[in-house]
């Protein structure tokens, strides 16, 4: 019998952004972000860019970059240029295929994300959790954030129930 294929996570590159964006319209179809939006984080922070694959393609990815402060990036936008001083790590996006989920690909993502974060020196991660991946997120440690008033429109383009969450690193 030969083993199954390893389903790694790997640096995200050029290459894969085609497969990337393809993945998140059938993950995130109510979230949908331009292939400008995927090219750009990748080119801004590729060491927070990271692909789950397997030999038959892409199941999965993890797009992070360094930010300052609660009010973060709208649904679907450009990043204006990092932060000099940024004081937390940005998940962006993490998602999974369901052939995958339940199998702690999601834990290793976090966990490449606090890599990620801790080589900038910095102690939280922060995330913009729709409302279907609220309980997800709750039950990894994130807690919502206090928010300045304009952060509730950018919520809002997530959609209704939308929430900023954080945590600190874990040890």
């Amino acid at each position: 019998m030969t083993p199954l294929a390893p389903i790694i996570w790997r640096a995200m590159t050029p290459d894969d952004l085609d497969a990337t964006q393809d993945l998140a319209a059938h993950i995130h179809a109510d979230y949908p972000e331009s292939h400008e939006v995927f090219t750009q984080r990748l080119a801004v922070a590729p060491e927070g860019c990271h692909v789950l694959a397997n030999p038959n393609g892409l199941v999965g990815y993890l797009i992070s970059h360094p930010w300052q402060g609660t009010l973060t990036p709208a649904l679907n936008t450009l990043l204006p240029p990092l932060p000099a001083h940024p004081d937390r790590w940005y998940i962006h996006d993490l998602a999974l295929s369901d052939a995958v989920r339940g199998q702690g690909f999601a834990q290793q993502a976090i966990t490449l994300a606090e890599q990620a974060a801790r080589a900038r020196k910095l102690a939280r991660l922060t995330l913009v959790s729709t409302r279907h991946a609220l309980r997800f997120w709750y039950k990894q440690g994130f807690e919502p954030e206090t928010i300045p008033p304009a952060e509730h429109t950018i919520l809002a383009s997530y959609d209704p129930e939308a929430q900023l969450l954080s945590r600190a690193l874990s040890p």
